[in-house]
């Protein structure tokens, strides 16, 4: 198999999708791509993965650019700097991708599929009730010009699926590629489906929008997560579907729970806004995240674990990574964050906290609402601690409504949860969301609102809720329900 040259100047990227708050999974991909560029005097790009718009969040990519500047994670061609090889946010390059099917339409690597979705839906059903998996079974594959023209004519709408060449007993039946920590692997084309490269709507899957992006991008190591190592065989496909050469993959172990579940914000705080909200330091982020995979020699700086960004850069081995899952061990992150506040001046940790905890802005925000619920400014604490607190516990007698139980409680605290993380984070969108979550669940809007009170703010008397929730934020606020939630799971279990 064809391999990137070695002469070739190194080019790596990430690219994050706006689909919400910036993941610690992308700083994590994304302190690895810079390391390798750095180490290699190469480039490191920034590309944002638009395409798929029932998910977008507007206010996403401006997260993940403050974010990863925050960590100091700088990039060298992105949607906000430019480069020569933009534009570098995916929803600006559809005509490309449009162009690139086509090729492989006139190839004969790829086919129109006019299968409606419910026709679609029936097939799966069927091979699940048939203990099978779930693929597509190649309908369109082999339509006689006649029926392609009359669909065509019709108007009928389609998508574009990759044909992966068949099974069989010749070297066509499988593909093998070589990943940089694994050695080669190989997928047989009967574990590899027909993807889908462009939709109806004319924008790209992942697949057809990645391999065209890294070939066009000059793309040298495509350094990603391992559970994109089942969709490898698709783009090596793809690359050869275009005759176009195959780049290096590396792929990362994926960050783990302690009890070695993937990474989630249903065990642990993944979103990079909550972690600078809550007053880390993006030096204490960014030497945690080096930590996983044993890339850096443990005798640095006397085996202390603390190490710059620049001696990252100096001393990381991706050799050495190991292919376990690395611990996110939030506890971990705790210590390792107070070091680096001890390290601190007097000086820069006022300032620290002057920044993080008490900034003028967030002050600002605060004081509006509490300027005609107070008599003298003392008061201002009593109210308001809960915006200052990283740990709120309200009793049972604070949040249990008198007309439901504990169990029906916590059950709707979790409907809460479910439908806030799906929220825009607006006073308008919050209220809009509880009432009809209140209306659907037969909850009073007083019942409602006085739960996710005394939730956020330990107490049946704060300001005003929403508003409180706006300042405060979605991360944090959504954080402190899920800790809500997670304690009185422990208490339930505790009495049992």
């Amino acid at each position: 198999m064809t391999s990137t040259s070695t002469e070739a100047p190194i080019r790596v990227r990430i690219a994050p999708s706006p689909t919400g708050d910036p993941h610690v999974g992308t700083a994590y991909i994304g302190l690895l791509n810079y390391i390798y560029a750095r180490q290699r005097s190469g480039k490191f790009i920034l590309r944002i993965e638009d395409t798929d718009r029932t998910r977008f969040v507007s206010t996403s990519e401006q997260m993940i650019f403050d974010s990863l500047r925050w960590l100091g994670l700088n990039w060298d061609e992105g949607p906000d700097v430019g480069g020569p090889f933009g534009p570098y946010r995916q929803s600006e390059r559809t005509e490309i991708y449009r162009k690139h099917a086509e090729i492989l339409l006139t190839n004969g690597t790829a086919y129109r599929c006019f299968c409606t979705p419910e026709e679609l839906e029936s097939v799966r059903k069927q091979q699940i009730a048939a203990k099978l998996p779930p693929r597509y079974p190649g309908t369109c594959r082999h339509l006689s010009p006649e029926q392609l023209e009359r669909y065509l004519a019709a108007n009928k709408p389609y998508t574009i699926r990759l044909a992966v060449p068949p099974q069989g007993n010749d070297l066509t039946s499988s593909t093998t590629f070589r990943d940089e920590l694994r050695g080669e692997i190989t997928f047989e084309h009967n574990n590899v489906d027909d993807q889908v490269l462009l939709k109806s709507d004319g924008f790209p899957t992942y697949h057809l929008a990645n391999v065209v992006d890294d070939h066009l991008m000059q793309i040298t190591d495509v350094i990603r997560a391992e559970e994109w190592i089942s969709s490898t065989p698709k783009h090596v496909l793809l690359y050869k579907a275009f005759g176009w050469q195959v780049p290096r993959f590396w792929h990362m172990p994926l960050l783990r729970n302690l009890d070695k579940s993937k990474i989630s914000k249903r065990k642990n705080p993944v979103s990079l806004i909550y972690y600078r909200d809550s007053g880390y330091l993006p030096e204490a982020i960014i030497n945690f995240l080096g930590l996983m995979g044993g890339g850096m020699p443990a005798d640095i700086n006397s085996g202390t674990e603390q190490f710059t960004l620049a001696e990252m850069v100096e001393h990381f081995v991706f050799a050495n990574i190991r292919l376990g899952g690395p611990v996110f061990d939030l506890t971990k992150l705790k210590w390792l964050n107070g070091e680096y506040l001890r390290k601190l001046s007097p000086e820069d940790f006022f300032q620290a906290i002057r920044t993080r905890v008490f900034g003028d802005d967030y002050l600002r925000q605060i004081s509006a609402l509490m300027q005609t619920r107070i008599e003298t400014l003392t008061q201002f604490g009593d109210l308001t601690g809960f915006f200052f607190s990283d740990h709120v516990v309200p009793t049972a007698d604070t949040f249990l409504p008198k007309k439901h139980t504990l169990e029906e409680t916590l059950t709707f605290a979790q409907d809460q949860l479910a439908v806030l993380e799906a929220t825009d984070w607006t006073h308008e969108a919050l209220e809009r969301a509880l009432k009809n979550l209140g209306e659907e669940k037969s909850w009073s809007v007083k019942e409602n609102f006085m739960l996710l009170r005394a939730i956020i703010s330990g107490s049946t008397a704060s300001p005003p809720l929403l508003e409180s929730m706006v300042i405060f934020g979605k991360a944090r606020s959504l954080d402190r329900i899920r800790r809500f939630l997670d304690l009185q799971k422990k208490l339930a279990s505790q009495k049992k």
